[in-house]
């Protein structure tokens, strides 16, 4: 969809080539007032272009405007200099027609579809909990945003694919393994073991050898079924799913640890093997090789995101980790740089912590300690849609604390509920029109001039910016932008509910006909963001 800021910078580019400048559009912006009595359309191209001038901001504002005087962008109606220098449209209510009649034209699968991603590879990694344990509040509360950010993406033109990286190896499973012996045979978990109960229905299940490895490895397989379960709930299915085991038996450590050996960045200090990272900006050496022989999780890493950008040729790899593992950046972003991949290459997004509170109760997780809340429990106790909506809510780097009580409520108050309903009353706008045989006239056919009053005007604007918005949540990797969005359009299409009849007595014919195209167009968009979300589209509530 040609937007109209397209048709405004154009319109300046040219103005400026009459004016013997050249200014790339990216230089300069148009974008939307805060305030509306400010006009449609801002831009502040003239301060850019007076530093090639050598006049004044003011001055050179005069000049575009006297050109756009005898050269209106399409629906101008009148240009005014604030400021310094800025330039405001004002902009008759036909492109706002105009844009309504383009969304219902592109539909749900195309309306706030973008090209930017130009198909370039992108794995992304997330959740990716240890199969130590079931999927817990704490662990698995930025799966919805993974799996949000790979829409995103995948609307905005990139070519994604998911991943989740199973920790099947190492000191955790064989203390997994132990801790299931203990409680088969009646001892209590040591302190470092695993405590929760599951760890006790597994113990009563198992029936295979007292090795703690082959233990380990049974219980982290029923696990990881218990955690796709979890994330089934969700709606969440991985493209992939990639076990850390594997890169270890392949060879594709050692291959790793050769490569940095052979460029001299990897040196023997007491039996261990430690990695130069300062080199590339890391705040202290790694060890790759512990005394004993074994890989650290960071060596096994890197052989990991070797195996994402050279063996399976991606050509940006994003990871979500949790904030506890920021101490892992520096050090993976340094090996990257290291072994000729480039650090730039490789995103790593940090979740902050989640709290749940119910009533004054705030509610901690710990998989060790065995207090922990199950995902698939908060699921069942608020359903996929509002789990995956209160998740999506705020940004991922600020800590969250939720009300369950609140979100349980069927209230104005819960933002959840608030968005769902706002679907809901379109859905029954268009049933009540199908129970009254009411039928819609060709699209060409309808006035759409007849949608001026404000609250029908406001929606209109709202519902234009939501492509730049998804363009904006890919770019910033920040789909809670989409909520955002949601949340405003939502209280918007409330107020046109209740202040603009669609179907009654008094509404003239033809205006029921343009606000039944408007619902329509407000369906389109709500439908769109809300499937960019991964919740559901309720049609009654």
């Amino acid at each position: 969809m040609s937007s109209v800021q397209d048709v405004i910078a154009s319109s300046l580019s040219a103005a400026l080539e009459s004016l013997g400048v050249r200014i790339d559009p990216s230089q300069f912006v148009v974008e939307r007032p805060a305030r509306i009595e400010h006009g449609e359309f801002a831009t502040n191209v003239a301060m850019v272009a007076a530093k090639q001038l050598g006049e004044k901001p003011r001055s050179v504002a005069e000049r575009i405007c006297e050109y756009l005087g005898r050269n209106p962008v399409k629906y101008q109606q009148r240009l005014e200099i604030a400021g310094p220098g800025f330039i405001n449209f004002f902009l008759d209510y036909g492109y706002l027609h105009e844009e309504l009649v383009q969304v219902v034209t592109l539909g749900e699968d195309q309306f706030a579809r973008s090209g930017i991603g130009s198909g370039e590879r992108v794995q992304l990694e997330f959740c990716s909990a240890n199969p130590t344990g079931p999927l817990h509040v704490g662990n698995g509360w930025w799966a919805s945003y993974g799996d949000a950010l790979a829409r995103l993406l995948r609307r905005c033109g990139y070519d994604v694919s998911t991943e989740y990286y199973v920790n099947d190896t190492g000191g955790q499973i064989r203390r997994l393994g132990e801790s299931l012996l203990a409680r088969r045979a009646g001892r209590e978990v040591e302190e470092e073991g695993y405590q929760g109960d599951y760890v006790r229905e597994l113990a009563a299940r198992y029936s295979g050898p007292d090795d703690v490895v082959d233990a380990g490895k049974w219980a982290a397989e029923k696990n990881l079924e218990t955690i796709k379960s979890s994330l089934d709930k969700l709606g969440i299915h991985f493209d992939v799913w990639f076990s850390q085991a594997s890169i270890e038996e392949s060879g594709a450590v050692q291959e790793i640890l050769d490569l940095l050996d052979s460029k001299g960045l990897l040196v023997e200090e007491d039996s261990k093997k430690l990695f130069l990272s300062t080199r590339f900006g890391d705040s202290r050496d790694r060890y790759l090789v512990k005394a004993e022989g074994d890989f650290t999780y960071l060596a096994g890493d890197i052989a990991y995101h070797y195996n994402k950008f050279v063996v399976r040729g991606f050509q940006r790899v994003i990871d979500i980790f949790g904030a506890d593992h920021h101490g892992q950046v520096a050090s993976l972003k340094a090996a990257m740089d290291a072994i000729g991949i480039g650090s730039e290459r490789l995103e790593i997004i940090l979740g902050q912590m989640v709290s749940l509170l119910s009533g004054a109760d705030r509610l901690k997780f710990s998989k060790r300690k065995g207090n922990l809340i199950p995902l698939e429990d908060l699921v069942d106790e608020l359903g996929p849609s509002a789990t995956r909506l209160l998740s999506l809510s705020t940004s991922i780097d600020r800590a969250t604390s939720v009300d369950i009580e609140k979100v349980k409520a069927e209230s104005m108050d819960n933002p959840v509920y608030y968005i769902q309903y706002a679907h809901a009353r379109m859905a029954s706008i268009e049933r009540v029109r199908d129970q009254r045989g009411i039928e819609m006239p060709d699209l060409s056919q309808i006035n759409l001039s007849l949608l001026v009053h404000p609250r029908e005007l406001a929606l209109l604007r709202e519902l234009t910016i939501l492509p730049e918005v998804v363009e904006e949540a890919a770019i910033d990797r920040a789909p809670y932008k989409i909520t955002n969005w949601l949340k405003e359009f939502s209280g918007l299409f409330h107020s046109f509910y209740h202040d603009c009849y669609v179907m009654s007595d008094a509404v003239e014919m033809e205006l029921t006909y343009a606000r039944l195209c408007l619902v329509a167009g407000c369906k389109v968009a709500v439908r769109v963001a809300l499937s960019l979300l991964g919740v559901e589209a309720l049609e009654q509530m």
